[in-house]
């Protein structure tokens, strides 16, 4: 049930970053409104629990755990990647954009090969 549950919030939480910036683009003044400013902070905090309650459950940290690693180097670039998408204007946005959906996919190829070099 917990994998159920981190995948749900995976995906809410990527829809609701790609929403964030399709709204950024259309209509800014939308993004002002303080439950928007919260929801993808609770969204993201519940995804991570649910991330370390995996970890914990499927005793990962007692076994080979490079793609663990692997994973969490890539989320901090992600997550870096998403604040300058959100804080930044015209081709650096969306560079940084490309950049955190290409985080995004390695991090799900990663969750479901075990492999942190699966592109080797």
């Amino acid at each position: 049930m917990i994998k159920s549950v981190h995948i749900l919030l995976v995906l809410l939480s990527f829809f609701s970053f790609i929403s964030r910036v399709m709204l950024s683009e259309i209509k800014p003044a939308v993004l002002q409104k303080k439950w928007l400013k919260i929801a993808p902070h609770v969204l993201d905090t519940l995804l991570i629990i649910s991330g370390i309650a995996l970890v914990i459950k499927g005793q990962w940290l007692f076994a080979q755990y490079d793609w663990l690693i692997g994973k969490l180097v890539v989320l901090m670039l992600y997550i870096g990647f998403g604040i300058l998408t959100m804080h930044s204007l015209g081709k650096k946005r969306w560079l940084a954009f490309t950049a955190a959906v290409a985080c995004f996919a390695y991090i799900v190829v990663v969750a479901i090969s075990k492999n942190p070099l699966f592109f080797i």
